[in-house]
This record gives C-alpha cells, sequence and structure tokens, in this order.
C-alpha cells in the first residue's frame, strides 16, 4: 500500500501538492475594521447551540478587510508571492459559550483557494469573492498615510456582486483595534455524512486564537458603510443601524491550532 503524505488534500508520496501545509501559519497583512450595530435578534439567529449572545452589546457586528501576506514555517511561500499573498473579508459577531465570551466569524470571502484550505481546517466559513482595499505608502500621492486625515476605501464582491463597501477616515491613535474581534474565537468544523441521513462525519466547537501577536499603532476615525442585498449572500441580515467606529491597524499573527470546546 501507498504511503501518502499531505496536510490537507490531495495527498501524494512526497506531501508537495498538498492544498496547504502544515502549521503554524505566520499572517502579516493590514486590518481596516468598520464597527457597528445591528438587530441583536438578527446575531442571535447566526449562534447554533451551544452558544449564545454575548451579555453586552449582543448586537455589534465588525466587518473587516484584510490585505495578508503568510508563510509556512519554512518561509519559502514569502519567494513565490502567488503562493503567500491574498485578501479577505470578514464578518465578526460576539458569542458566549460557559460564561465566556467569544468572537465568531459569520461569513468570510477570500481570493485564493489555499485560504479556503485553511478555513476548513480552522472553521472559518470562507467562500470566493472579489476584495479591495487601499493600501498605505509612505511616499506619494498615490496612496494614502496611516495618519490623521488618511482615506481608505474597501469593497467586496462575490457571484459577480457587490456585497459591502467602505470609506474609513482616520482621525487619531487609538489603543484598540476595536472589541467585537478582541475574543478567542468560537468556530464549528462540519463535515456532513457521506451517508444520506446520517449524523455529520465531523460535528465540533473549537476556540482558536493567535499563538502570538504584535502590531503597530492602530488608529481611529469615520466611516461610511453600505452593504447590499444578493441571491446567494445574506449579508444584509445584518443591517447597519449604527456605526461604532472605525480602525485602521497592522499586524503581525501566527497560527498554530486550537482546542476542542464542545
Amino acid at each position: 500500500m501507498a504511503s501518502v503524505r499531505g496536510f490537507l488534500f490531495p495527498k501524494t508520496a512526497t506531501g508537495r501538492s498538498s492544498l496547504i501545509p502544515n502549521p503554524p501559519w505566520h499572517y502579516s497583512g493590514d486590518l481596516l475594521t468598520v464597527e457597528y450595530r445591528t438587530d441583536p435578534a438578527r446575531v442571535a439567529a447566526l449562534l447554533p447551540a451551544p452558544l449564545s449572545p454575548a451579555p453586552e452589546d449582543p448586537g455589534a457586528v465588525a466587518i473587516i478587510w484584510a490585505d495578508w501576506q503568510s508563510c509556512s514555517e519554512s518561509g519559502e511561500e514569502l519567494l513565490d508571492p502567488v503562493r503567500a499573498q491574498y485578501k479577505e473579508c470578514f464578518v465578526v459577531v460576539r458569542c458566549s459559550f460557559e460564561g465566556r465570551t467569544y468572537s465568531r466569524c459569520v461569513y468570510i470571502w477570500v481570493d485564493k483557494d489555499f485560504a479556503i484550505g485553511r478555513g476548513l481546517h480552522q472553521g472559518y466559513p470562507k467562500k470566493l469573492g472579489s476584495i479591495h482595499q487601499t493600501r498605505p505608502h509612505p511616499y506619494g500621492r498615490g496612496a494614502p498615510r496611516i495618519a490623521a486625515g488618511g482615506r481608505f476605501g474597501a469593497t467586496l464582491a462575490a457571484a459577480d456582486r457587490r456585497l459591502a463597501e467602505a470609506v474609513v477616515t482616520l482621525r487619531e491613535p487609538s489603543e484598540t483595534n476595536g472589541f467585537v474581534n478582541g475574543h478567542p474565537m468560537a468556530h464549528h468544523r462540519f463535515l456532513p455524512s457521506i451517508e444520506p441521513g446520517q449524523p455529520p462525519a465531523l460535528d465540533e466547537l473549537v476556540e482558536s486564537g493567535a499563538a502570538s501577536f504584535e502590531a503597530g499603532p492602530a488608529w481611529r476615525g469615520e466611516a461610511d458603510l453600505r452593504l447590499f442585498d444578493s441571491p446567494t449572500e445574506e449579508l444584509t441580515d445584518l443591517a447597519v443601524e449604527e456605526v461604532i467606529g472605525a480602525y485602521y491597524r497592522q499586524v503581525g499573527v501566527v497560527w498554530n491550532g486550537g482546542r476542542r470546546l464542545a
């Protein structure tokens, strides 16, 4: 019998074709975050058992655009940038489990297949999308500065439909990058049974977070955020009732596994 390797499919004799390499995974990127409030009942409708709404501000939502460069422990992807660079837009709410508050990603779109593969392992509900955000640069007029008055735009589309767009104007330094995405993540890893009518082959609630984290200064400001209807998405169910704030921050994160909660 052949011996095959690979962290995820496809498994081969060498493992070189695996969609994703073994953790740890290293990320460096720019995060543009807009926090807002929606109807708490709409958030609760996205929280399967045994999760419940967060005890404080249960209708708070964060929509986050991220421009990432990432690699495995070897760093080899950085010299082949098509394997390292990707963009994503994700929607985070907060929830409670056994008296502890968690963050939870309820929607997320990415533009590379390897990012979807990592999401399968981590419990992120990733789908393909088209994501763009303004990049900062310290020189010239072709990009804004991460400074007072810097203006950043961001867009999200999927299946040929625009789903969200935002414009953020930075005002001043901030001690935080917001509060909605500031907890360990509580995600479900799920795989239906191959046999019709049978229980799922995988159904578990997991906790994960950064194995290590570093970041530059956070900036906050004002935001204009709009969500759009689509026949294949439900993002507008989390309608914007009040914008809480907007943030920009450059971060570095290491992810190296989590633990099963239930």
